[in-house]
């Protein structure tokens, strides 16, 4: 089972209280944090401010911007007394990740305007490591964050960066900080939280990288499963993710999504594309459904709106599904969701195939779907 998170914000807190007591009796608005216009006093203020406002459009679940207050410490307040208080904001923002459910979403604007509960500990996680980081550096301190944290931001935030042997290095090269042989020096940087799309009685949700590597060897993927699930070919998906992610090819918006029902908050399927699109701006994109949830439409709902979603994009010009002759239920998921049947039997590299796939395209428009019936 995928954790929320909450687990790696309290190891955070610890070791940034941890490094910087040892410099408390430092004069830290005298000295600058190392790559920052901040002393080291604001720096270490914003860490604390950004953990309050992480749990509180968490636990507020803000929708359109941020809870419109920011932390103020009282005057006089010393390093002791800001340490002091990076473990209360700390401590606030894992009371707000082991009590929000699953679905539960607060705005964030990078890049899709929300987190869920693992976004938010890994942008809590992110902040603590880097910015302690910088202030280490200015006051000649020694800061070296277990892997594990690293690996966890870089996961969950950074799906386009390929990983490393060493991924605390990785964090720092990702976000300005320091270099890696063979990679050109990063100057500009956003990390990246999942993407949610709505469609109709389901949402989709994207896969991180994490999850991902916990679908493919047998876990949930972060989600509460309907009996059954995942199904299998969700998990053979979220193996390309993995493989795409360990390449430095992953793109979040071209990998898998899960299949979540607004009404129980069960995950019935997955749903995703093969690939980015290729140079004439086609994708490939596939999905499946856990057995106990076909039937009710919902595939076809969620194809509706991620096919809807691609074709939207500058980047996309049609989009194909291959389906089996004899699967008949897929074929009319594809017709519902506005996707044409092309002429003869294909298999996926466009030859003769035995026995026959067909070939189904979209390119543009609503579909043309007479309601939830159906797989």
């Amino acid at each position: 089972m995928l954790g929320d998170g909450a687990d790696r914000v309290d190891e955070a807190v610890a070791g940034c209280v941890g490094t910087l007591r040892g410099a408390v009796e430092r004069d830290w608005t005298e000295v600058r944090a190392a790559g920052l216009e901040w002393s080291c006093h604001e720096t270490a203020t914003h860490i604390a401010d950004d953990l309050l406002a992480y749990a509180a459009n968490l636990a507020g679940r803000a929708q359109d911007g941020y809870v419109p207050f920011e932390l103020r410490l009282d005057d006089g307040t010393g390093n002791a007394g800001l340490l002091q208080v990076i473990e209360t904001t700390g401590a606030l923002l894992t009371a707000a990740v082991r009590t929000a459910p699953r679905e539960a979403r607060g705005f964030h604007p990078y890049p899709f305007r929300s987190a869920d509960r693992r976004g938010f500990a890994a942008m809590g996680v992110a902040e603590i490591l880097l910015h302690t980081h910088d202030i280490a550096g200015a006051l000649g301190l020694a800061h070296e964050p277990d892997a594990g944290l690293a690996e966890f931001v870089l996961t969950q935030l950074f799906p386009r960066v390929r990983p490393d042997t060493d991924p605390w290095r990785t964090l720092l090269w990702a976000t300005g900080r320091g270099e890696l042989p063979g990679r050109a020096a990063v100057t500009a940087w956003r990390w990246s939280n999942d993407l949610v799309l709505p469609a109709g009685r389901l949402v989709l949700h994207g896969v991180t990288p994490v999850g991902a590597a916990d679908l493919a060897v047998g876990g949930d993927g972060g989600f509460a499963w309907l009996d059954g699930g995942p199904f299998q070919g969700t998990r053979d998906a979220a193996g390309m993710v993995l493989k795409a992610y360990r390449a430095g090819v992953h793109r979040p918006e071209f990998g898998l999504f899960v299949l979540v029902r607004r009404e129980d908050g069960l995950a019935v399927g997955g749903l995703g594309f093969h690939g980015v699109p290729d140079e004439e701006g086609r994708a490939e994109i596939g999905y499946d459904l856990v057995e106990g949830a076909r039937g009710h439409g919902y595939a076809t709902e969620a194809l509706d709106a991620l096919a809807g979603w691609a074709l939207a994009r500058d980047d996309v010009r049609s989009l194909c599904a291959l389906v089996e002759e004899e699967n008949a239920a897929s074929q009319r998921v594809v017709a519902r969701a506005g996707f044409v049947r092309a002429d003869g039997p294909v298999d996926a590299a466009g030859q003769e195939s035995q026995p026959p796939v067909r070939l189904y395209l979209r390119t543009s428009g609503p579909a043309a779907s007479d309601g939830p019936s159906g797989v």
